[in-house]
């Protein structure tokens, strides 16, 4: 996307427009359905209007961290997350770090508190805030056992196996980013791009 229109769009008075872009950029994988859940770091005073914004979808979006001028938003669509989260694999890997699988909402958070206790100590974020991103697990159970080196490459996640699949999927990701974007600077809004 050129530079001209990202610095127009986030130098627009209009804060609700200006969120709205920062949504369909940020998450257009998530919004296109490639994705189960995202993650956005956005100024507190945009926090009242993603109400308005994410009327009439199926997102649901919460709050891991909220600081001095910053809220961390997890975005994610309800059943699809609660899908996702049942996979026996991605249950078993959380459960190894500690979450108790019982609920999606028990789930949330414990991350909301593991994103929090990380923030308190100048760490960005939990590593395994990659699998509720859609992050392959083994290529998370990798970044972490090897502290982040190494792999095949780094694109919307670093890659430790099957670079063709994951290749595949930022190419995806990509092309989802684009059409949204289009369709956004055409006149449709989030809930039209959502659907």
């Amino acid at each position: 996307m050129p530079v001209e229109v990202v610095s127009y769009m986030l130098s627009i008075e209009d804060t609700e427009r200006r969120l709205q872009f920062w949504l369909v950029s940020q998450c257009a994988p998530f919004l296109k359905r490639l994705k189960t859940a995202c993650i956005m770091n956005i100024e507190k005073y945009y926090c009242s209007k993603l109400g308005g914004i994410l009327a009439g979808t199926d997102i649901e979006y919460r709050f891991l961290r909220v600081d001095e001028d910053r809220c961390l938003l997890f975005l994610y669509r309800q059943r699809e997350l609660a899908d996702y989260l049942d996979r026996a694999e991605v249950r078993g890997f959380l459960m190894a770090y500690g979450y108790p699988c019982r609920s999606m909402e028990e789930v949330l958070d414990r991350l909301s508190e593991r994103v929090r206790g990380y923030s308190c100590r100048g760490f960005c974020f939990p590593h395994e805030i990659g699998v509720f991103l859609n992050y392959p697990v083994e290529d998370v159970r990798c970044f972490i056992e090897q502290k982040g080196k190494g792999g095949y490459m780094t694109g919307y996640w670093r890659v430790y196996h099957d670079p063709v699949k994951a290749q595949l999927i930022f190419q995806a990701y990509d092309k989802a980013r684009t059409s949204a974007v289009n369709e956004y600077l055409t006149g449709k809004c989030v809930r039209d791009i959502a659907r």
